[in-house]
């Protein structure tokens, strides 16, 4: 199956730039949906000229989506964040924005539709965005039923909020706080690994109405995975665990300010497991063999440990 003209919501951000280039690698024209496309003049320097386009689409603007899917053989949804801001609410992106976007794209005679969930989405969650990513999934496969979902873990590659953010703390802080004692579980999964999930489910022939769970090869606590930051970013620090109760007290107090860096809804989120349910579909039943953590972290951050002052 050649892949065409696929249409990429949030083609712009971390996992959607990602899947861009490795459509593009595949021969794709690709359009990138975003809500403002000025900002994303950096894309056409990824393909040929003209291979990438950027196109103004908000999604929980129906009207503006219908336009960025026309002549689309299939669309990708990365849309998401972890903040609710304004009217940038997680039922506004992840549930009725994806509602918006699987919609239109059956309405446009798309041929696939990948949307890009995460482990552990469920409607009965105690976290407001687990629950809304759970009704995403769900709205999803109600406009358009042949949908593939995927679920990934936490993502990390050279330009991920997750491990650039514990280097970051790690330069200006002595200690490094742990949620609890450090004991959830996290499976990291390499961000260009789900960019290769979403160029094979769009031409796998089984991928159509399937949910994968996307993980990397191991599983670790977070404490370990601090650990590994510190040892790639060449620093020591110590690791203090704070009850849960006391980021609950912390996330209230920051929640009036505007670039909060933590809610009480991530710290809700960081009381549970992410981690690949091994009796549902993953990369493996994509023929895809999962990047190794140890692999990819030493070349950014790994580059750290030669600086002074660590």
């Amino acid at each position: 199956m050649a892949l065409g003209r696929i249409t990429v919501f949030g083609g712009s951000g971390f996992v959607g730039r990602a899947i861009v280039r490795r459509l593009v690698a595949d021969g794709a024209e690709v359009r990138v949906a975003v809500r403002h496309p000025e900002r994303a003049g950096f894309l056409r320097k990824i393909g040929s000229p003209g291979q990438v386009t950027a196109v103004r689409a908000d999604v929980w603007e129906e009207a503006s989506v219908g336009p960025a899917v026309a002549g689309a053989a299939a669309v990708v949804n990365t849309v998401g964040h972890y903040v609710e801001r304004g009217q940038a609410s997680f039922g506004a992106i992840h549930g009725t924005g994806a509602q918006h976007v699987a919609r239109a794209a059956q309405a446009a005679g798309a041929g696939r539709v990948v949307h890009i969930s995460g482990i552990g989405a469920d409607p009965r969650s105690p976290s407001a965005y687990v629950r809304a990513r759970a009704a995403g999934e769900r709205l999803v496969r109600e406009a358009f039923p042949a949908a593939t979902i995927l679920r990934p873990s936490v993502m990390f590659g050279p330009e991920d909020a997750f491990f650039n953010r514990l280097a970051a703390l790690a330069r200006v802080l002595p200690a490094l706080p742990l949620f609890g004692r450090g004991t959830v579980r996290l499976q990291p999964v390499y961000v260009m690994d789900t960019a290769e999930a979403v160029a094979c489910a769009l031409v796998d022939p089984q991928a159509p109405g399937r949910t994968y769970e996307l993980g990397g090869p191991r599983v670790y606590s977070y404490a370990d995975l601090l650990r590994l930051a510190l040892e790639q970013s060449g620093r020591r620090r110590l690791l203090l665990p704070v009850p849960y109760f006391a980021w609950d007290v912390i996330a209230t107090v920051l929640a009036p300010l505007p670039n909060r860096p933590i809610s009480r809804d991530q710290v809700t989120m960081m009381r549970d497991d992410n981690v690949a349910d091994p009796t549902q579909p993953g990369l493996s039943d994509l023929g895809i063999t999962p990047t190794a953590l140890e692999t990819v972290l030493p070349t950014y951050l790994g580059r750290r440990a030669a600086r002074p002052g660590a």
